[in-house]
């Protein structure tokens, strides 16, 4: 996994969450706390997605075949859908039903220091992978916001850790609000109202990474700002005078596949319009190296034909 892949942060999340996670099943044996489950559980399943997150980047890597001849670089956008499903299910899930019989059968707290401690120990770890996947992501966001961040982002790995830890942050917060309220009332439905609210934000973070990873699944253009590089290169001026239609598709992460009509002159030699093809090719790798898919067609430009618009029925960049 490149280093955009974040693995740094998926590493940290991976051995916060594990310590974390005994930490608070050891707290839920000696205080019976709901909250405690809940977030036990969360820490499992967060442990879980990281361990998913690393399989993905790894099989990412396997080099093309016959049955799969771009490669297999969307295995890390399949992982990252099946982190959203775990995070649903077993963390989101499992938390609102365990809060919804903590509410309906209350009871009161044992050794509430244990679970009050476990809690600041766990802000303090998952405040250290946070603050990494922080790190990280601000060497690729640059001028984006956090929310644009996420969104565009074309490797799943970030976003993922980044939505994974806010939602533990804020988790436990909620949890210590759960755990104090039913110290300083004696009733245990403040615990489960808290479990259950914990279980509500797990299910919000899940839908918006499924949201983002499904885009991710059925194909992102390449951003804004690598479209106008390639069609800057595209053209010389010369052999090439202009892009007629282009489509571009990230195969992965760190892959990018580009199809090009490009207008050639009339007069052009079939060697001269493979040469220009040939170089068109290497000024596209030069300005945006992970375009490593070409395919570039020539064509005459037409005024009259481009003046009617493209033709829906036909196949993009067709004519």
């Amino acid at each position: 996994m490149s280093a955009s892949g974040g693995t740094k942060a998926i590493v940290a999340a991976l051995g916060a969450n594990l310590a974390i996670a005994v930490a608070k099943f050891v707290a839920f044996a000696f205080s019976g706390s709901s909250s405690m489950l809940a977030e036990g559980v969360h820490s499992i399943a967060d442990s879980g997605n990281q361990g998913l997150l690393l399989l993905g980047g790894k099989r990412a890597k396997r080099a093309a075949t016959e049955e799969h001849p771009f490669g297999y670089g969307r295995e890390r956008y399949v992982y990252g859908f099946l982190v959203s499903i775990v995070l649903f299910t077993v963390g989101g899930v499992f938390a609102l039903y365990e809060g919804y019989e903590k509410i309906h059968e209350p009871h009161g707290l044992d050794n509430w220091y244990w679970p009050v401690g476990v809690l600041l120990f766990a802000v303090i770890a998952e405040g250290y992978s946070f603050r990494t996947a922080l790190k990280e992501s601000n060497e690729l966001r640059g001028e984006q916001s956090w929310a644009q961040f996420i969104r565009r982002a074309k490797a799943p790995e970030l976003p993922v850790v980044l939505l994974e830890d806010f939602g533990a942050l804020i988790g436990l917060v909620l949890a210590l609000c759960g755990v104090g309220l039913t110290l300083a009332t004696g009733n245990g439905v403040w615990d489960g109202i808290g479990t259950m609210c914990i279980g509500a934000l797990l299910v919000l973070i899940a839908l918006v990474l499924a949201a983002e990873t499904k885009s991710l699944l059925l194909g992102e253009a390449a951003g804004p700002e690598q479209v106008a590089k390639i069609r800057e290169a595209v053209v010389d001026g010369d052999t090439v005078t202009r892009v007629i239609h282009m489509r571009t598709l990230h195969l992965g992460p760190e892959e990018l596949l580009v199809a090009a009509k490009i207008a050639v002159e009339h007069d052009d030699t079939a060697r001269e319009v493979a040469d220009a093809i040939n170089a068109a090719e290497e000024r596209i790798r030069a300005a945006v190296p992970i375009a490593r898919v070409i395919y570039l067609e020539p064509d005459i430009y037409d005024e009259a034909t481009a003046a009617n618009g493209a033709d829906p029925a036909k196949s993009p960049g067709g004519r």
